[in-house]
């Protein structure tokens, strides 16, 4: 960092250096898993390769527990990379030592290597700070911002708008733990981060700027704001302003929740008591049985029974129908069916002219007449009025209507 950063109580430790840390109660811890250090720890592998470019992964636990403390946070994007644990520890955890268990793996030849941490979280008297302020950086992933050089260069860029005495950061948060969404894989785009910083000076004109009513109206509207001080941080940060929070906990109001007397933890007195007897009788199974399977029998036989003979035995049959039928009315649908099959069949028999509809039809390209498609034999009634071909020499030809008194003759060609 440069001259101009400020002074920072934020440890940044890495595992080589020491294993014994010291952070302050309310300002950013960092420590970062170095997979150069754990390197030399694993035994050496008889096949050739290069042992720089082994995949290692870690583990980290608080000593005797599956998880970690709720304030710490670890991170390894990819077996490639370094991990780091980050977190912000409280005051309820000053003077009582936090020991991390870290197991790295070899992802190549499954060896594993073990050390423990100890965070020995000390007390300060700038804890905590009365001026926090919130920022979100859309540029960012978590693992960048924690980088002390980019965390320097952010803290430097914050003091040089709100110019305090003392700057801290107090803790960065992934977004994706705020509720944001994964990135596409595309423009570049980050996850983004929001790193908290706190002062011991009121805000500058220039943070407050996000609260005049303008800018508020282009925050509802989704358009950024109009903050005069974003030249100095667009360079290398992109700050979303309309999601900056500024927070003066000298204004704020302690909410004490009252929590109820736990008791002694003993239950009252309810007699003894008295299990059951080791004498137990048997059970007749057989009402159980009966009511069970033996009724819904019955009561499905009888719907059987009652079902069969209304199909069976309740049927009316052609001869039933017609003794309830009146004697004329049988006589005229026996007529009717005879007169029926007499005209169809006379008019299968029947010889008459050919529709105009039947002449003959020429194809339109090589101008010949196709055979006809309809022999003597077809049935008259069901023939179509267009016909596909006629054969010349066998049309029937059309009647010509003449003087009345003269009888019409049919000319068979």
């Amino acid at each position: 960092m440069d001259s101009h950063s400020p002074k920072m109580v934020t440890i940044l430790s890495r595992a080589h250096a020491d294993r014994n840390v010291y952070p302050s109660a309310g300002v950013l811890f960092v420590h970062v898993l170095e997979r150069e250090y754990f390197k030399g720890e694993f035994p050496p592998y008889p096949k050739s390769g290069d042992a720089s470019n082994d995949p290692i992964t870690f583990s980290t636990n608080l000593q005797g527990f599956p998880d970690r403390p709720g304030w710490l946070r670890y991170i390894q994007r990819t077996p490639v990379s370094d991990g780091v644990l980050y977190g912000s520890p409280t005051a309820e955890h000053v003077g009582k030592p936090t020991v991390i268990e870290i197991t790295a793996y070899n992802r190549r030849t499954f060896e594993t290597a073990r050390h423990n941490l100890v965070i020995n979280i000390m007390a300060t008297e700038e804890f905590p700070l009365p001026y926090q302020a919130e920022f979100y950086i859309k540029n960012m992933n978590v693992e960048e911002m924690l980088a002390s050089e980019v965390l320097g260069d952010f803290l430097g860029a914050v003091k040089n708008v709100w110019q305090p005495e003392r700057l801290n950061a107090i803790n960065i948060t992934s977004a994706l733990d705020r509720g944001g969404r994964v990135p596409l894989p595309i423009n570049n785009l980050k996850e983004g981060v929001y790193v908290m910083v706190g002062a011991d000076v009121p805000f500058s004109s220039c943070l407050r700027e996000v609260e005049s009513p303008h800018n508020q109206l282009r925050c509802s509207q989704e358009m950024e704001p109009a903050i005069s001080c974003d030249k100095k941080f667009r360079a290398q940060f992109h700050i979303d302003w309309c999601k900056i929070s500024l927070v003066d906990i000298t204004k704020v109001v302690p909410v004490y929740v009252s929590r109820p007397d736990p008791g002694p933890g003993i239950l009252p007195e309810f007699g003894e008591y008295n299990p059951p007897s080791e004498a137990l009788k048997s059970r007749d199974y057989l009402s159980d049985f009966v009511v069970t399977l033996a009724v819904p029998s019955a009561v499905a036989l009888v719907l059987f029974v009652v079902l069969g003979y209304a199909m069976c035995c309740r049927r009316e049959g052609v001869v039933k129908r017609n003794m309830q039928t009146p004697d004329i009315q049988l006589v005229q649908h026996s007529s009717i069916q005879k007169s029926s099959k007499e005209l169809r069949s006379l008019s299968k028999s029947r010889e008459i002219s050919w529709p105009l509809s039947t002449l003959p039809v020429f194809n339109p390209v090589s101008g010949e007449v196709v055979p006809p498609l309809h022999p003597d034999s077809y049935e008259t009634t069901s023939m179509p009025l267009m016909q596909t071909q006629t054969n010349l020499q066998n049309q029937i030809t059309i009647p010509q209507q003449r003087p009345s008194g003269e009888s019409h003759d049919h000319i068979v060609s």
